[in-house]
């Protein structure tokens, strides 16, 4: 018997390689909406909330596949490399020094002393 994917009592760990990632984060929001309800509060700034929750492991997680290089990784998510650095700052990430970093910092020329 397969199990109802929609109902959010059925995301077993098992499950989670069937389930895509819409069907997660409704499942997730669904249970959030309900724990408001119950506890009659109010939800500021839950857009904001959600897509840092998303965004932000999601560049992580591209920083890590491309060891820290900016450019593959802005070409990868489809967002100009400036945003993907303004993201990087915003969420403090630290990404590994990448192929595009030790390529800049080689480029610097080095200082050197005339003798006479």
């Amino acid at each position: 018997m397969t199990p109802n994917l929609n109902n959010s009592e059925n995301l077993f760990v098992a499950n989670l390689q069937q389930v895509s990632l819409e069907k997660l984060v409704k499942s997730k929001l669904e249970v959030l909406f309900q724990q408001q309800k119950e506890a009659q509060v109010e939800l500021n700034g839950l857009y904001n909330i959600v897509l840092e929750q998303v965004e932000k492991p999601l560049i992580e997680l591209a920083l890590k596949a491309y060891n820290g290089n900016q450019v593959k990784t802005a070409l990868m998510l489809g967002i100009n490399r400036n945003t993907l650095k303004k993201k990087i700052d915003n969420y403090k990430l630290k990404p590994k020094k990448g192929a595009q970093v030790l390529a800049t910092e080689t480029m610097v020329a080095p200082t050197t002393t005339l003798t006479q």
